[in-house]
């Protein structure tokens, strides 16, 4: 009887392997395969040679891909590509932030992994969680947790108070890198601090750098509903200030999550793809501060009993929005707002820096048939009761109370009426110039007079702060107009905040929100309008000094100005960009004189060819975040 066969060396073939399934940027050293594809590894006997038809050897491997996406550019864009754009501002001025993921940088992937260790999935029952780890719907529910840090030692601390004293302002990072080394070098302490898009951008790097297709999601006019009646309140006074909501119910500015891709065998057939995940701590789900992965499709179709959390997010991008005067104890309803939360929902385009709105992803057009048909059976399922509560980890219950709001949604057949429709008159904010940080906002008040009547208006104004998640701060601008509008006439009244009447009330997000609260002397009716400014800086410039070429050295000119009229001190340039540099450049620039402009030299040495991005940040006392980017392309060396 021939003696068995006795391996004395496995040669993985790990550099070979790692380049034919895309993870030679992670390591060569190492075999690092992806789910799915064909690699060869080399077997060395000790005894005596491999003779066919004699020896048998048996592998038993697993080659099911959950997360397998058929399209090879958007496999380059969403595993491959460690660069992109967080969409930030407001709907009326969409903002690219450039971001370094950066999946593939050196001891991630450790990082990545330890990650999964220190869940509290693996710490109560690590032989569980290692068996799980195959499913994309339970990995990413333990990513998701992990990334905050409010109910273990995840990678981010959250912090929305505008004191960031003891840690960074989450405006100022550019990227996910700095943030896992840290958390990782310091034994896995929380960082300081992350707001919504530094969650989501955290979460893109990890789940990437595991294989599974993610990208960053920006909505804008993002619904924060705490009672689960897909209605947003919001509470006014007299003078038009919006004011601190009790229910805490919020209409976030704009607010980032994650998509990722994958198999949903736990969901009937078609609520597969696209996947929401948010880990921003906002509400629980089973238990812990995560939330999703909800089905896309199933969010568009109002199917709200599917898991996970998709109650939650239905109501992000598709709640109504009612606004409340409140006057002496007393609540008086303004308007219903069918269409005002969930607008130019973004993300980047497939191998371009332009933006993509997939708004039609989640909800059909506003204002359509379908659109109402969706909500109000989303709002009978919420009513009913009829589904999991992966909010509240119960069977059969309801994740949240739903009482319906003292006025119920508007029926498909009877839009509600705006009170400009009852009393006739309209009134609109109008921007005269760009609202440019350190100069004076000018608008108008348009009044236009819609009836053949004359009409007599009272116009209160105010202008006040806002963070991006919706908390109004104190107003520091108010006006009275007195306006008499002949039958069809238009009139306008000009508004001026100066520079020095805001710059000590801004907030880090740099929102104004202009209110006017108007009403007619023949009408009880009032007539509420608002628009949010977002404030601008000058881009950071960047400039590559000749060609770049791996392992060459490359010469990159900053050039970065103070937009202010005024000095500003403990000047900060921040550059990263993965492949070009090893670690985060910091840069101390001290004082910089008013409308002042200047310029440094880096040199680097890229390190990894292809198409790479170099990230810029400046910050001071008196701002945080003036960003720049450029893309570069790095030629093999000759």
């Amino acid at each position: 009887m021939a003696q068995g066969l006795e391996v004395a060396l496995t040669d993985l073939q790990s550099s070979r392997n790692n380049v034919r399934h895309h993870t030679e940027e992670i390591t060569v050293d190492h075999l690092l395969v992806r789910r799915g594809q064909a690699f060869n590894l080399t077997l060395y006997f000790r005894n005596r040679g491999f003779q066919p038809g004699l020896d048998n050897i048996i592998f038993v491997v697993e080659t099911e891909d959950a997360v397998y996406l058929d399209s090879e550019p958007q496999r380059q864009e969403y595993v491959m590509n460690d660069y992109g754009f967080i969409y930030q501002g407001s709907k009326n001025w969409i903002r690219p932030c450039p971001w370094n993921y950066g999946q593939f940088e050196e001891k991630i992937i450790d990082i990545c992994l330890k990650l999964l260790d220190k869940s509290l999935h693996f710490q109560t029952d690590p032989a569980t969680d290692c068996a799980l780890r195959g499913s994309p719907v339970y990995v990413s529910r333990v990513v998701c947790a992990m990334i905050n840090s409010n109910d273990d030692n995840g990678v981010l601390n959250g912090n929305w108070s505008e004191n960031y004293t003891d840690g960074a302002n989450p405006a100022e990072w550019t990227g996910s890198v700095a943030i896992l080394k840290q958390w990782y070098a310091t034994g896995c302490q929380p960082v300081r601090y992350g707001q919504c898009w530094v969650f989501a951008a955290v979460m893109c790097t990890v789940m990437r750098c595991l294989g599974i297709p993610t990208r960053v999601i920006t909505n804008f006019d993002s619904g924060h509903d705490t009672d689960g009646n897909l209605i947003i309140d919001e509470y006014y006074d007299n003078t038009g200030r919006i004011l601190g909501n009790k229910k805490k119910d919020t209409i976030w500015n704009f607010h980032v999550w994650n998509e990722c891709w994958m198999a949903r065998k736990d969901l009937p057939p078609g609520y597969g793809g696209w996947q929401v995940l948010d880990a921003t701590p906002q509400e629980m789900s089973n238990g812990v501060y995560c939330c999703g992965p909800a089905s896309v499709r199933a969010i568009k179709e109002g199917e709200v009993d599917l898991n996970y959390d998709t109650p939650f997010v239905f109501s992000m991008v598709n709640a109504d929005c009612m606004s409340w005067l409140v006057q002496g104890g007393k609540e008086q309803k303004l308007h219903q707002d069918t269409s005002s939360v969930g607008n130019f929902i973004s993300t980047k385009s497939i191998q371009s820096d332009e933006r993509a709105d997939i708004t039609e992803n989640y909800k059909y057009e506003e204002g359509s048939l379908q659109e109402r048909q969706v909500f109000l059976k989303a709002l009978q399922k919420l009513k009913a009761g009829r589904f999991h509560s992966s909010r509240r980890g119960a069977e059969l219950q309801p994740s949240r109370p739903t009482p319906l709001s003292r006025d119920s949604p508007r029926s498909l057949h009877t839009p509600s009426l705006r009170p400009s429709d009852v009393v006739q008159v309209s009134l609109k904010f109008k921007l005269l110039d760009p609202p440019n940080m350190g100069q004076d906002i000018c608008f108008v008040l348009l009044a236009l007079n819609m009836s053949s009547q004359f009409k007599d208006l009272k116009v209160n104004l105010s202008a006040q702060s806002l963070l991006h998640d919706g908390s109004p701060l104190s107003p520091f601008w108010q006006d009275t107009a007195f306006i008499t509008l002949s039958p069809k006439e238009a009139k306008t009244y000009p508004c001026k905040i100066s520079y020095s009447q805001y710059s000590q009330y801004l907030s880090t997000d740099k929102l104004i929100r202009i209110s006017a609260l108007g009403e007619e002397k023949s009408s009880p009716e009032k007539i509420l309008v608002n628009k949010i400014i977002t404030l601008s800086y000058p881009s950071i410039t960047i400039n590559v000094l000749g060609a770049a070429i791996v392992n060459q050295p490359l010469s990159i000119q900053v050039i970065f100005s103070n937009p202010l009229s005024e000095q500003v001190e403990d000047c900060v340039l921040t550059v990263e960009g993965s492949g070009l540099f090893k670690k985060q450049q910091k840069v101390l620039l001290g004082v910089l004189k008013p409308q002042h402009q200047a310029s440094i030299i880096l040199e680097t040495v890229p390190f990894k060819s292809g198409q790479r991005q170099i990230q810029a940040n400046m910050r001071s006392n008196k701002f945080k975040d003036i960003k720049g980017y450029r893309n570069v392309y790095v030629d093999f060396a000759l």
